[in-house]
């Protein structure tokens, strides 16, 4: 059962995967006449076409992908130019101080999510209404740009959070059987392991947060809240878009 897990994890992560290889390669070594932030753009690009014409992704969740590479990119050059935190390398594929690249760190957490629902054959029960659901996400997202002039309203939105989903269980298919897990709990996981990702991340030099600067240092445990967060709305999204006969959401 847990090689099962296992191996359908690793399938759902290979995009995320990807990304981690082309910035730990770019690390050590570089193409003359090509900047690393440009290699690791069409590094992602050519990951997208491999895995698409290998059938790992279907055209729907790459779809989901350039959705999600588009609206992070949207966030990284909001915080990018509020001082969040910088890209200091150069490259041909930058705007307005962000790589192009920037955008599919996002989508590859769309990309685990959509191979994940598909592989394990994800159910959710006792789901909340569409319409609180989805208003919530658009406020996580709405926070994301304007706490820099307003109150930060992420413990009260995370309240919100745990109000809506806090009956709601995913059930998943691994080995042959089906298991069931708090749906917030899968949410914490999740956001945890993308904490640790941003950790190599930022060690490998994708991203420099203000604190960064003298030297690599560890990524605030703070900031598990704010990957909470983007769970939640990456998760509602790919919901959204998969519609809902593929969904298997029920309110039972």
């Amino acid at each position: 059962m847990l090689l099962d897990f296992g191996w359908k994890q690793a399938l759902s992560c290979v995009f995320p995967l990807v990304i981690f290889g082309a910035l730990g390669l770019t690390k050590v070594m570089s193409i003359p006449g090509i900047a690393r932030y440009d290699l690791i753009l069409l590094i992602c690009l050519a990951a997208q076409v491999g895995m698409l014409l290998s059938k790992l992704e279907t055209l729907g969740e790459l779809k989901v992908v350039l959705l999600f590479h588009v609206i992070g990119l949207a966030l990284e050059l909001f915080k990018v130019n509020m001082g969040s935190w910088s890209y200091p390398d150069e490259g041909w594929s930058k705007i307005g101080g962000v790589p192009l690249y920037s955008g599919f760190m996002y989508a590859s957490v769309a990309s685990y999510i959509c191979q994940a629902w598909r592989r394990l054959d994800l159910h959710f029960f006792k789901w909340p209404n569409a319409r609180l659901s989805t208003g919530l996400a658009a406020l996580i997202y709405a926070n994301f740009f304007t706490h820099h002039w307003l109150p930060d309203f992420r413990w009260w939105l995370t309240g919100l959070i745990v109000l809506l989903f806090w009956r709601s269980i995913v059930q998943y298919s691994v080995a042959g059987q089906r298991l069931r897990m708090p749906v917030l709990a899968s949410f914490l996981l999740i956001a945890l392991f993308i904490w640790l990702a941003e950790n190599i991340s930022t060690l490998l030099g994708a991203w420099t947060y203000p604190d960064q600067q003298l030297g690599w240092t560890i990524v605030h445990w703070g900031k598990l809240s704010s990957w909470f967060l983007l769970v939640i709305i990456s998760i509602l999204l790919v919901a959204a878009l998969k519609g809902k006969k593929p969904l298997n959401l029920t309110n039972s």
